[in-house]
């Protein structure tokens, strides 16, 4: 069922310290990899099944603002599952203080945790963002990396060059060699032959003796040690071997055509509305029914959802929506929605194409549209959300440009 290879000699270190300040408030009280995603899982829960489906099963996972929620989960799922000489760990900065800047840079992240590459006998270190949402079988990009003898691999996304100057984007030879690396460039370099280019992904594979030497170098001359911004350009600068790999030749058990490439940043409140409300679609780019790759999280022991009363007007119907256990939709209708864990939706009560975190409670009479409702929020009787936006706005909650409504815990007292 699930891919092996060269696998076994790699260890792996997700990077899940990010803020994501552009998805506030869905971040004032969690790190981004630990929103809600799909109505059961989490997204970090993306990069640590891509990780353990691909026979990966010694992870690291830094953690770093707002951790707590993000290690519990961790703890209580993913280390739970693992077996003897297996494990998925948490890490956070040795530090008491609140202070923000425990990791300076993505390579200074990894620094701080070095002892733990030194240490292990593993032949490759297969490094990870941990707040994107996509499907990767880890093994072929190491596969990749070993059949090029290469010292560094770095995960690339073919993009247009239209879209190419919002990424970091890699000039590469014929043999997808590495020759340069621009930040955001004005005039980005296509790949050879094609009109696209090659953009990071922020994912790596580094031979272990190499990332060592690498980064030991890098602490003498950068505070701020940083992957794309210091280590690839000493990297090239030195001749060493840097290969892009394409993640388009990534190919997943079960796979179907028009899920190939499908990688989602869900950085800000639109896109990451637009990513969850694309799986509720009849065929969803990202398919969460494929069991030869399962997306797995902490299942929880939570009864079936429900639907209850069938009357003229007080009808419990879930229509085009994605359902998690434990809710119930008591005389209510929900449409094109997502319904995290133990909600409860109550009756003569409408909602529509939004998007209720675990244990939302919704009164009777509330009619909400466009919104997304943080996780354990009581919405009143006859309360609206998203008809009026200068209300909604009046009442403290978030209104993004195209009209998204964003109620959040402390926004809901």
């Amino acid at each position: 069922m699930y891919a092996m290879s060269n696998a076994g000699n790699t260890i792996a270190m997700v990077l899940a310290g990010g803020k994501g300040e552009r998805l506030s408030p869905l971040t004032i009280r969690r790190a981004k990899p630990s929103v809600m995603f799909g109505g059961k899982y989490k997204i970090i829960d993306f990069v640590l099944s891509n990780l353990f489906n691909s026979g990966i099963k010694k992870v690291y996972i830094l953690t770093q603002y707002r951790a707590y929620s993000l290690n519990k989960h961790i703890r209580e799922s993913w280390g739970k599952w693992t077996g003897l000489g297996e494990f998925f760990v948490a890490i956070s900065p040795e530090t008491s203080s609140e202070n923000e800047d425990w990791f300076k840079g993505t390579a200074d992240a990894i620094l701080q945790y070095l002892r733990f590459v030194e240490s292990s006998d593993a032949d490759y270190v297969a490094i990870f963002g941990g707040d994107h949402i996509y499907k990767m079988d880890v093994s072929q990009m190491i596969d990749y990396h070993r059949r090029n003898r290469a010292d560094l691999t770095v995960a690339a996304l073919e993009v247009p060059v239209q879209e190419a100057s919002r990424f970091g984007v890699f000039s590469v030879d014929d043999d997808y060699k590495i020759t340069a690396f621009t930040e955001k460039p004005k005039n980005p370099e296509s790949i050879p032959g094609r009109d696209t280019c090659f953009a990071s992904m922020g994912n790596y594979i580094f031979s272990t003796k190499k990332l060592i030497e690498v980064l030991q170098e890098g602490k003498k001359m950068y505070e701020d040690l940083d992957f794309g911004k210091h280590v690839i350009p000493m990297m090239l600068e030195k001749k060493d071997k840097v290969f892009a790999y394409n993640f388009n030749d990534n190919i997943i058990p079960g796979m179907k055509t028009e899920e190939k490439g499908y990688w989602k940043d869900v950085g800000t409140i639109e896109s990451y509305y637009e990513a969850n409300m694309d799986l509720i679609h009849v065929s969803p780019q990202l398919n969460l029914y494929n069991y030869k790759w399962p997306i797995l999280t902490n299942q929880g022991n939570l009864p079936p959802a429900k639907t209850v009363f069938d009357e003229e007007g007080r009808r419990g119907m879930n229509i085009d929506s994605y359902v998690c256990a434990g809710c119930i939709t008591s005389g209510a209708t929900v449409r094109r929605t997502i319904l995290g864990p133990r909600c409860k939706v109550n009756s003569y009560s409408e909602v529509d194409d939004s998007i209720l975190f675990e244990n939302v409670a919704v009164g009777r009479h509330v009619k909400i549209k466009r919104a997304i409702i943080d996780k354990n929020v009581v919405i009143p009787d006859g309360t609206q959300i998203g008809y009026n936006h200068d209300e909604d706005r009046a009442k403290g909650y978030r209104v993004t440009e195209s009209g998204i409504v964003v109620v959040s815990m402390a926004e809901a007292k």
